[in-house]
């Protein structure tokens, strides 16, 4: 559970204590030790030794306090790789130590991101509830009986839980949006393409993005800014339009986000924010109890924002296409290590790998076009 009165942490508020010399990355990365032993929650699947972390710290002590995320404490869910440690995709039998960082992880740690550790999951990012690990069940931070969501379950409570300022996650079908909605947060998908998912174990490489997770929305955009970019070494991996990626100029554009972040969250409450709702009879859940809650968030959301319909028809008639036609993309990744039948191997994540292959060639061209 979320212990009470602890906030997450805040991009913003933490660069602007380390910048005036309030606090110090290594006083930071102590109390970081302190949150992780309080709480019960299976966030983590491997975690950077105490004394290296508070050794990191040290090093950005008396580093460039003008890095756009110089100290800031970040997760990485457990399917992308960060150099010398183990990539399970929550299945003990496929793991393997990463040799080299993902990109994504790598510009965090050059733009002076702390990495605290690598993050529990739905095995191979099979699932949007985050029970489907051996690692531990999660649940969701406001009640232990309801499920955190998934697969992206342990970067979503790192943050919610105060244990880290973001995390990484992965998203094909939801993974990064689905645990950000259960538990408070903000969940970024990028645009496919956009964030290199080189050094990521594929779900289905062709619809795979890296997404983030945060407390706001002004934190999410600064860590995108940071790690999008075009990955030459990347085949799903696409430039994005009227400029170049450039490290340190990508660098000082996420400060500057970081820097507006107040003024964001303030514009945010003030008249004229817009709220997109599905159309009347498109999503209204059937069950009584989700039907009082949808019902009661429509209400609040009132008070807040104008409520603007959206038909969100396409979108209702592409979800199901995720988990039909795509599974054998999914099947092609994985398959032979589902065959191998790994230790750990989740049942409900075989089965519906296993699935995959009884679908046509003809079944996934219609599905795509």
């Amino acid at each position: 559970m979320l212990a009470l009165g602890r906030p997450p942490f805040s991009l913003a508020g933490l660069l602007r204590d380390y910048r005036s010399g309030a606090r110090r990355p290594s006083e930071v990365a102590r109390e970081l030790g302190e949150r992780i032993e309080e709480d019960e929650e299976p966030v983590w699947i491997t975690k950077v030794a105490p004394e290296d972390l508070l050794a990191a710290a040290r090093t950005l002590d008396g580093g460039d306090r003008s890095l756009p995320l110089y100290g800031i404490p970040f997760a990485v869910k457990d399917n992308i790789d960060v150099a010398g440690m183990p990539t399970t995709a929550a299945c003990p039998g496929f793991a393997y130590v990463a040799q080299d960082n993902a990109p994504a992880v790598e510009l965090l740690l050059a733009a002076g991101a702390l990495l605290v550790g690598k993050t529990n999951m739905d095995q191979f990012a099979t699932g949007l509830v985050g029970t489907r690990t051996p690692y531990g069940a999660c649940s969701s931070v406001y009640d232990p009986a309801r499920v955190s969501g998934g697969s992206s379950s342990g970067s979503a409570l790192a943050v919610a839980l105060g244990q880290v300022a973001f995390a990484l996650g992965s998203d094909t079908a939801g993974s990064g949006r689905v645990p950000a909605a259960f538990n408070g947060l903000v969940g970024v998908k990028p645009t496919r393409g956009l964030v290199s998912t080189r050094g990521t174990v594929p779900a289905c490489a062709s619809l795979d993005c890296i997404s983030i997770f945060a407390p706001a929305v002004a934190d999410g955009a600064a860590v995108l800014e940071v790690i999008s970019g075009f990955d030459p070494l990347d085949p799903w991996s696409r430039p994005a339009p009227a400029r170049e990626h450039e490290p340190a100029r990508e660098h000082e554009r996420a400060a500057r986000v970081v820097e507006r972040a107040p003024r964001e969250l303030e514009r945010a409450r003030e008249p004229g924010a817009r709220l997109g709702i599905p159309l009347p009879g498109q999503a209204e859940p059937e069950e009584a109890e989700a039907a009082a809650a949808w019902a009661g968030a429509l209400e609040r959301a009132e008070g807040q924002a104008t409520l603007v319909t959206v038909d969100v028809a396409p979108l209702l008639e592409a979800a199901p296409l995720h988990y039909a036609a795509w599974v054998a993309e999914r099947t092609s990744h994985l398959g032979a290590v589902i065959a191998a039948e790994p230790e750990g191997l989740d049942p409900a994540v075989a089965a519906i790998i296993r699935s995959g292959a009884d679908l046509t060639a003809v079944e996934i061209f219609d599905a795509v076009h």
